[in-house]
């Protein structure tokens, strides 16, 4: 029996080359995107994913091209929220070109290579135990693929949407190249924000700049002042965005809630973070220079 010690280079199967090969796809197709943001929370249920639309959605309105990639696998919801459910993905010449939403938003999804809505992503092992091992690593191979197969095109912006939980953002880091900062969301409760304190540590060791805290579902319910959680991690408060039924009305129909309730509380609110987080990145910008 073969051990892997005896095996001289790879046996012959070129994985790292490879691996190289679609590395060297994948930062050429991200070179034309000015700004790479995570939004990214360790609490589920902080309407997260409507918040990434609205911020997606408000970069739109002010002019900029944005696209979101949905790095949430097996719960992947952006397609629907930004309209681009149904939409059609068209493969030519190994690329993938992703279909338009809401305000000309690009979307790349899980859900759009699903076959149907009751089917979840599972991983091909002998047994669950086996699939467990290997999901982290399958998960950052999807993820791989997404970045380098899709056709991004020049954007000023392309909006990453993580899952709950803030461990895949070390693998993500490690594979896009000169991502411009993360956005942590949180609501006024004393549980998320035990959670998010975590995830704020997380991202700043990631060593990607933390663009601020945005406080979601403000108003809800009583609970802690998310300002002066953002004042003791020092960090920037994003703003407060208050609860809105009509958000998750807008999300279920496939609308830009910021466009279709344009005088709402909560949509102002979104977009004067969206601009917040638009002048940050801009100022990064000035005093770094562009990547190549």
């Amino acid at each position: 029996m073969k051990r892997y010690r005896d095996i001289a280079g790879d046996g012959g199967s070129n994985v790292a080359g490879q691996v190289a090969a679609q590395l060297d796809r994948l930062r050429r197709r991200l070179e034309p995107v000015r700004f790479i943001v995570a939004v990214v929370s360790g609490k589920g249920g902080v309407g997260k994913s409507t918040l990434t639309a609205g911020l997606a959605c408000s970069f739109a309105l002010d002019g900029w091209r944005v696209a979101v990639l949905d790095a949430d696998l097996n719960g992947p919801s952006m397609a629907k929220i930004l309209g681009a459910r149904g939409g059609r993905l068209h493969v030519s010449g190994g690329e993938i070109e992703p279909p338009a939403g809401a305000l000309g938003v690009r979307v790349m999804s899980m859900d759009l290579l699903l076959p149907s809505d009751a089917a979840p992503l599972t991983w091909d092992a002998p047994t669950q135990a086996e699939a467990h091992t290997w999901r982290g690593t399958m998960e950052a191979n999807a993820l791989r693929e997404f970045l380098a197969d899709t056709a991004w095109g020049a954007l000023d912006a392309l909006v990453l949407d993580f899952p709950p939980g803030t461990d895949r953002l070390a693998t993500v880091v490690s594979l896009v190249p000169g991502l411009a900062g993360t956005i942590i969301v949180t609501i006024p409760s004393d549980v998320s924000q035990l959670i998010v304190k975590k995830s704020i540590t997380v991202a700043r060791g990631t060593g990607v700049p933390v663009l601020g805290l945005v406080e979601n579902m403000a108003g809800l319910f009583p609970g802690p002042d998310v300002g002066a959680l953002a004042r003791e991690a020092e960090i920037p408060f994003l703003g407060a965005v208050p609860f809105d039924r009509e958000l998750a009305v807008a999300a279920d129909r496939g609308e830009p809630f910021v466009q279709t309730r344009a005088r709402s509380e909560a949509a102002r609110a979104l977009r004067a973070v969206a601009g917040r987080v638009r002048d940050a990145l801009e100022r990064a910008l000035v005093a770094v220079p562009p990547r190549r």
